[in-house]
């Protein structure tokens, strides 16, 4: 009789039935499922909550009270990932620190701090020669290094032929102000070495072959017409030593001899490093300047390497008899006690080619005096 009563009742009764038995099994998977992410229905623990169970019931529901169709074979499910092993990756990705900033990325600045920091070595062995013999024209354009200059930064220039600058007029980037140039007159120009020659010697030149130091001294990037008084004031100084007057031009000037020190390898001492920077406190965003064309070692070196023993280390000379002071040859120049004094059409004397080069102080080692 019972089984008889069952298979009478109503079938909406039965269909109840059913869905009762779906509402347990969907609160018992609910309570199981566990998962790491952020779908919708998933707790912060990873638990299915409760509005996700209901919304499982209502599906299977439908799916009770829907005629049965034709089974799709299911995809394979890719496997959850492990909650233990996400949690890992996630505290490892929190405790990383984060990336420096790079604001001052390829400034002249960066480059100073990059720069090998010794102690000045011995000026022992140091000759103007050793950097080769006055001017070369190293890029075989006709011209010497010192005409390419003048003619590079000069304005309203008199040029005699291709290369020989007569006049013209220079903005000196040292002083801020205006000077006239005229060959043969008062010096009024010289073509400055922004990292002294006897500076890289005693930081490292000494032990480099001779084109580079040929290259060194006749590379753009390390040269610049200036005043000749403030060329001279400054002599073989370094940035701890001294800096232009003109206060506009210091930041590229330190960045020029940053660059010059960079690209060959120069070292700077602590406290020079200790200038840079202090200069560079005003501008840190000064921009490292180009290395330019230029090799670091010359394929015309104007001539051989010296081979005479440096000044510092040769024997005494003999002792000479002194004679009575000769009158200059006719052929020579009126001899004046400086540069300054002499007048128009007189200079200037280069070293080994005029005798009256002799007669004058050469303070920039250039081989070229009463420019």
């Amino acid at each position: 009789m019972m089984k008889k009563a069952e298979k009478t009742r109503h079938p909406i009764a039965r269909a109840l039935g059913s869905v009762a038995s779906l509402v347990v099994m969907a609160t018992v998977l609910s309570a199981c499922a566990t998962t790491v992410g952020s779908e919708p229905g998933v707790g912060s623990g990873g638990v299915a909550t409760a509005g996700a169970a209901s919304e499982a019931v209502t599906r299977l529901a439908d799916a009770s009270a829907t005629p049965a169709t034709s089974p799709t074979p299911a995809e394979p499910a890719e496997p959850s990932p492990s909650p233990s092993v996400t949690l890992v990756a996630v505290e490892a990705e929190a405790a990383a620190p984060a990336p420096p900033p790079d604001a001052e990325e390829g400034t002249a600045l960066t480059a100073a701090l990059a720069l090998e920091v010794k102690g000045r070595a011995a000026k022992t062995g140091y000759e103007r020669d050793q950097f080769g013999s006055g001017w070369v024209d190293v890029d075989r354009n006709g011209c010497d290094t010192r005409s390419d200059m003048l003619l590079l930064r000069l304005t309203a220039i008199d040029v005699d032929g291709k290369c020989k600058v007569m006049a013209g007029d220079l903005a000196d980037p040292y002083t801020g102000t205006s000077v006239h140039f005229v060959r043969g007159g008062k010096s009024e120009v010289d073509i400055d070495h922004i990292v002294a020659l006897s500076d890289a010697w005693q930081k490292g030149a000494a032990n480099w072959p001779f084109a580079q130091r040929v290259a060194f001294a006749n590379d753009p990037l390390n040269l610049e017409p200036v005043d000749a008084g403030a060329n001279r004031q400054k002599s073989d100084g370094d940035a701890a030593t001294w800096l232009p007057f003109n206060k506009a031009f210091r930041c590229e000037y330190v960045a020029r001899q940053v660059a010059v020190k960079t690209k060959y390898d120069v070292w700077v001492t602590t406290a020079e490093l200790e200038a840079i920077t202090r200069v560079f406190d005003a501008c840190p965003d000064e921009p490292m300047p180009s290395f330019g064309s230029q090799p670091i070692l010359a394929e015309n070196t104007g001539g051989p390497a010296p081979t005479s023993t440096p000044k510092e280390t040769a024997a005494p000379a003999p002792k000479k008899t002194v004679e009575p002071k000769a009158e200059p040859e006719a052929d020579l120049d009126e001899r004046f006690p400086y540069c300054k004094d002499l007048p128009s059409g007189y200079g200037p004397y280069v070293k080994d080619a005029d005798p009256e080069y002799e007669w004058y102080s050469d303070r920039d080692g250039d081989g070229v005096v009463c420019e």
